[in-house]
């Protein structure tokens, strides 16, 4: 077989294929056993046993000619794309160029592949791991948590004060168009007032508040909020009281640390919060430093990337983010605006973050490659058996059956291998 390849652009490749005659001869065979077991009943053979230059003589030559064509093109392809390293990212469009039965054929596939990928030298790509470092104050936080969770809650007749928990229903609207604000409403919410988890300067506003009452106030939505449409935006917000508890939290002493986690002491307590901050931390602090080496690696490396690819991941990314809407009662339509962007801007706006992750992960593909790092199929299987052991439902032990999954679960292996790799790299002396 020979194989003529011409790239139209950096992605875009077309491939000259010319078939020899070993080749067609075995996709020839290989359609008349299929087509004797399927097409053909001769007198005295049993299905599939009659000499293949008999099936020949019983089979119409269009359609043989055609089988046969089909199935070589399929292995010509295949063999091609394999001969000259493409990575593919759609079906090609295939076109048969020169047909003889049997001795020659010919085709031209088009096809959208990733381009070259240009490595840096990522074995010199240092980083330092920042350290983990828990202070009293963090601790403190915790016991102050567990404080406000386990404490005494009475209800009162009186105004609300600093401390107190407040179960309020709240709905906030644009000042200016009176319109309603997306997620900025709520019913029987408890708020402990002076706890900081809304915006600044509702919580205070809720001091003097009784049972029963109702409120109206207007703040101003920080300029760093997280909500970009909502950055600077000044909200009028309703409020009702439904009722007012006072919170009685209890001391710290040995019987509080017993009540609320597994130990006897105080001093037990702390050390036990501090242990496991320190794991989140030094969890959290791995994913991190992955994340800033693959960055800066993936910032040097230059790759071709078909659009298709980017395409893809912004969907996949918007489905995900329509999900997490649904779940809390939101259209895509109020999203977008409350966003104040239009479908297609959103999708521009987000382009970028998921080219950088295609990029990466060709990268990663990439450096896999070059370092020969593989998975055997006993490391799969101890993963696959680990996985079967946390998912006892027996709908998740049919999909962790499925070829599909098993790939899956091996690229992802693949990938902690490659991390652990340049991880390696980036902290050796």
């Amino acid at each position: 077989m020979q194989v003529q390849l011409k790239r139209e652009t950096d992605t875009k490749v077309k491939l000259h294929i010319t078939a020899d005659p070993a080749m067609l001869n075995k996709a020839k065979e290989s359609v008349l056993r299929r087509l004797s077991k399927t097409q053909v009943s001769m007198a005295g053979f049993r299905k599939g046993k009659a000499p293949l230059s008999l099936v020949e003589k019983q089979i119409d030559p269009g359609m043989l000619q055609s089988e046969v064509i089909e199935e070589a093109v399929s292995q010509m392809y295949f063999d091609a794309i394999r001969e000259k390293k493409l990575r593919p990212v759609e079906r090609p469009e295939v076109s048969v160029k020169k047909f003889v039965p049997f001795t020659t054929l010919e085709v031209e596939a088009a096809v959208e592949a990733v381009g070259d990928v240009k490595l840096p030298d990522y074995k010199k790509v240092k980083l330092t791991r920042k350290p983990v470092t828990i202070t009293d104050k963090d601790v403190e936080e915790v016991i102050e948590a567990l404080r406000a969770r386990v404490a005494e809650r009475k209800e009162v007749e009186r105004a609300a004060k600093d401390g107190d928990e407040v179960m309020i229903d709240f709905a906030g609207t644009d000042t200016k168009t009176g319109d309603p604000i997306n997620g900025a409403e709520g019913k029987g919410y408890p708020l402990i007032i002076g706890s900081k988890s809304f915006i600044p300067g509702f919580e205070e506003k809720l001091v003097g508040i009784k049972p029963s009452e109702e409120k109206e106030f207007e703040l101003t939505f920080p300029k760093d909020y997280g909500v970009k449409a909502l950055q600077g935006r000044k909200v009028t917000f309703k409020v009702t009281a439904n009722k007012v508890q006072e919170v009685a939290k209890p001391k710290v002493d040995d019987t509080f640390a017993a009540k609320v986690g597994p130990v006897k002491t105080v001093a037990e307590l702390k050390t036990d919060i501090k242990k496991q901050l320190e794991a989140e931390q030094q969890t959290k602090g791995e994913r991190d430093f992955e994340s800033e080496l693959l960055e800066k690696i993936t910032e040097k490396a230059e790759v071709a990337i078909p659009k298709v690819l980017i395409d893809e991941e912004v969907e996949r990314n918007e489905l995900d983010e329509k999900q997490n809407l649904l779940y809390r009662g939101q259209t895509w339509q109020e999203h977008l605006k409350e966003e104040g962007v239009t479908e297609a801007e959103h999708r521009d706006q987000k382009r970028p973050a998921a080219e950088q992750h295609v990029k990466a992960g060709l990268v990663l593909t990439e450096i896999a490659e070059k370092e020969g790092i593989t998975v055997s199929n006993e490391e799969l299987e101890i993963r696959m058996q680990i996985l079967k052991g946390q998912y006892q439902d027996k709908q998740m032990q049919a999909e962790l059956n499925k070829p599909e999954a098993r790939r899956e679960i091996s690229n992802r292996m693949i990938t902690e291998k490659t991390l652990e790799k340049l991880k390696s790299y980036a902290t050796a002396a």
